[in-house]
């Protein structure tokens, strides 16, 4: 190996060595005869020098100067010479590097590079190209300082992980990538089987059901660094292809568990940050986290909470909200204290049109003025309810009530959009603050509000809680959550075949198609399954709330894009018909006449 150093290694103790230097050449210039290099690589950047003066006499000096004349930005070169303490007055403080430079003796062009599209050096925010452009020529993109520790932040991230659960006894093993397709909540990504014509296979949505097998097989502590496949639209914090850190273990219990992920975590942190976690972690159950923040992930880190006004307005001579609360429907208010900010009247009116965007029928809204509500609905309501309703939130002078009504699920849920809204409008997010917390007591079911049909709230094989008839049954089931986002959800899981059967009748399907979907699994289960459960959390969006990243493809090295296109290599693309045939699929792809994956996806502009 001919390279002694990497470019982020040196110090000013090793002036004096002769070493090798191999990387990309960032930055060049030339100062009178005496050229200057930036030669990066991921571990930093060193200055080099071609400084013929100083140079002994042995050295070829026409040759480097010849062979540097070959080199253009980000060719990959080598530079041999001896380390030498920079000029006085032009060290670089902000690199761990900028106390010496090395004065070239002999250098090497290794692999010469086309122009950039884009500009590799570190960048001012907002000087980046466009995110297609940066996904198509990811490889250049990689390149800069801010992938580099992004993809060093994960690489650690998912490392101590790995220690803490190895030294729990932790086992990890690798479950298949092709299996069958079965419904977990999501389409699957399916591939068809050469050797057996007319059948597919599908990729894992998660390996739920073949970490349960392993605890039937007594593996009783798993983990995986796990692919997962998903085809359902690309988001912030979606893409086809993602990553979990997926665990079970048998004999264990809710609170057991939380308490492994808790000390996980903790490691985590410590490792990272060098700082102690506060655990346990607080707990907020289902109901009362939509009920106050309007959402089952809800950011804690600031006030600004819904608060319950059915039973204060029940009597109000309000036809629209006596019509929604006899349908059911419930009536909520939330108060944006003066204190937080002003709230015009125009913002009022951008606000109501934000919360029909996001789902809401309609906003209605009161101020504190002279020590009453007031507003154009207020004739509505009798003196005595409007000052419930402003002792409820102890409104003062200035103050802003919004109310909203309509169904419980989805009223609270389009509050909570609204919720979030005002809060970064108004600055209430804190920065640099980590609020992780539990979300449990999860319901069993999701009813449909029109069909009545059953739909399970996390998945099928979640331990019931309570009495399956009652469309209300609560779970063993719950989700880990940071900042308004859920990093993973995890449960008790059903470990006998009559109760997992049971469960898959309430989800309406038949016997014959559990027999058709679910076979092998009700079958393991039959064989002394112990109690177990366990958790999947997202790597990819735990990394990207950590670094402060608005999206996930921030944190992968190749990602799709918005589109789920990969634009680094073109696919999804046409497969030849040869495949195809062989395949026995007909070449629908052909017949249309597409011939690559910008043209394929019909929402391509």
């Amino acid at each position: 190996m001919r390279r002694t150093n990497t470019c982020g290694e040196l110090r000013s103790s090793d002036i004096g060595k002769h070493v090798v230097l191999e990387g990309w050449v960032r930055f060049s210039r030339d100062h009178g005869g005496v050229a200057f290099i930036d030669l990066a690589d991921r571990y930093g950047i060193t200055q080099v020098v071609f400084d013929p003066e100083d140079l002994p006499a042995d050295v070829d000096k026409q040759k480097i100067e010849a062979t540097m004349a070959t080199f253009s930005r980000e060719s990959v070169v080598l530079i041999e010479g001896i380390v030498r303490a920079r000029v006085e007055g032009t060290a670089v403080e902000s690199n761990p590097t900028g106390e010496i430079e090395v004065l070239i003796t002999e250098a090497e062009l290794l692999s010469k590079a086309k122009v950039p599209p884009f500009e590799i050096g570190d960048q001012k925010e907002g000087v980046l190209p466009d995110e297609d452009t940066r996904m198509k020529y990811r490889y250049l993109d990689l390149r800069r300082t801010d992938m580099i520790r992004t993809m060093q932040f994960r690489s650690k991230l998912v490392h101590l992980a790995r220690v803490y659960l190895e030294s729990q006894g932790f086992l990890e093993i690798e479950t298949p990538i092709l299996g069958r397709s079965t419904p977990e909540g999501a389409r699957d990504y399916i591939i068809p089987s050469r050797v057996h014509p007319g059948t597919f296979y599908a990729l894992p949505q998660s390996p739920q059901q073949f970490k349960q097998m392993l605890m039937v097989g007594g593996m009783d502590r798993y983990y995986q660094v796990a692919r997962c496949f998903r085809d359902e639209d690309s988001r912030k914090d979606r893409q086809p292809e993602f990553t979990q850190l997926d665990l079970e273990m048998s004999f264990v219990d809710s609170e057991d568990l939380q308490k492994m992920i808790e000390g996980m975590v903790s490691y985590i942190w410590k490792g990272l940050y060098g700082k102690e976690l506060q655990t346990p972690f607080p707990h907020i159950g289902y109901k009362d986290a939509m009920e106050r923040f309007g959402s089952d992930k809800p950011d804690m880190r600031y006030g600004l909470e819904w608060k319950k006004l059915t039973d204060i307005v029940k009597d109000a001579p309000y036809k629209i909200l006596q019509s929604i609360m006899a349908e059911g429907g419930i009536v909520a208010g939330i108060c944006v204290k003066k204190e937080y900010g002003e709230v015009g009247r125009n913002d009022v009116d951008r606000y109501i049109a934000y919360a029909k965007k996001v789902g809401l029928g309609g906003l209605t809204w009161m101020r504190c003025e002279n020590g009453v509500l007031t507003s154009n609905i207020t004739k509505y309501f009798t003196p005595e309810i409007l000052e419930n309703i402003k002792n409820t939130f102890g409104a003062e002078e200035g103050d802003l009530v919004f109310i909203i009504a309509g169904p419980w699920k989805a009223t609270y849920e389009s509050g909570g959009f609204l919720r979030k809204k005002i809060a970064e409008d108004l600055g209430l997010v804190p920065k640099d603050v980590y609020q992780f917390f539990w979300m449990d007591e999860c319901p069993m079911f999701e009813i449909d509000p029109v069909s009545g049909k059953r739909d399970a709230f996390h998945h099928p094989f979640v331990l019931p809680k309570g009495d399956l008839d009652d469309p209300n049954c609560g779970s063993c089931c719950w989700d880990l959550c940071l900042n308004g986002n859920e990093l993973g959800s995890g449960s008790e899981r059903i470990h006998t075949a009559e109760m997992q059967i049971e469960v898959f009748r309430k989800l309406g399907l038949t016997d014959e198609q559990i027999q058709a979907k679910f076979d092998y699994f009700v079958e393991a289960l039959s064989y002394g399954a112990p109690p177990h459960g366990g958790i999947a959390i997202g790597i990819d969006r735990l990394c990207a709330i950590l670094l402060g990243k608005d999206t996930i493809r921030e944190v992968i090295a190749f990602p799709k894009n918005k589109k789920a296109v990969s634009l680094l290599d073109g696919s999804p693309s046409v497969v030849d018909d040869e495949k195809l045939t062989e395949l026995q699929i007909i070449s629908l792809a052909g017949d249309l006449g597409i011939e690559d994956a910008e043209q394929f996806n019909p929402d391509a502009e």
